[in-house]
């Protein structure tokens, strides 16, 4: 019985232990790209989730699906994937007119959320490894202010 007793306390001790690894490996598994070897990324990401909680969810929706017709996807998203350039500029300074996401027509505007370079890239991070995306282009604030 002693020894079942100390067995317990030495598998919870080495779990606890093992904590920051497991957080680390969450992260991972929940951004497509992200691995332990780009913490910046990783940051970038943590921060543009907060942008996005805070910008966009309203018309975007908590899981990146949109409204049909209305307010586009995000999620799993042919345009996003095809166009980086034109993404990272419609979080920067709003859009208006057609695009064709996934097969469907949105003709509506988004306007400009007035974010800084850092915050848009975040976001677009943030957006490129989620639901779906694994978009592999780490967006910087440099790339942001160079559009």
């Amino acid at each position: 019985m002693k020894n079942i007793i100390i067995l317990g306390i030495l598998m919870l001790t080495v779990v606890s232990c093992n904590s920051n690894t497991k957080k680390t490996n969450t992260i991972a598994q929940n951004y497509n790209t992200v691995s332990q070897d780009n913490p910046k990324l990783t940051a970038s990401i943590e921060r543009g989730k907060i942008t996005y909680n805070d910008m966009c969810i309203t018309c975007h929706l908590p899981n990146g699906e949109g409204v049909p017709r209305a307010f586009p996807p995000l999620a799993d998203s042919d345009f996003l994937r095809e166009n980086q350039t034109e993404s990272i500029k419609a979080a920067k300074y709003g859009m208006s007119g057609e695009i064709v996401v996934n097969g469907i027509t949105y003709n509506s505007t988004m306007a400009p959320l007035g974010l800084s370079d850092k915050e848009v890239a975040d976001v677009i991070n943030y957006i490129n490894n989620s639901w779906g995306n694994a978009i592999n282009n780490f967006v910087t604030p440099e790339k942001v202010s160079e559009l």
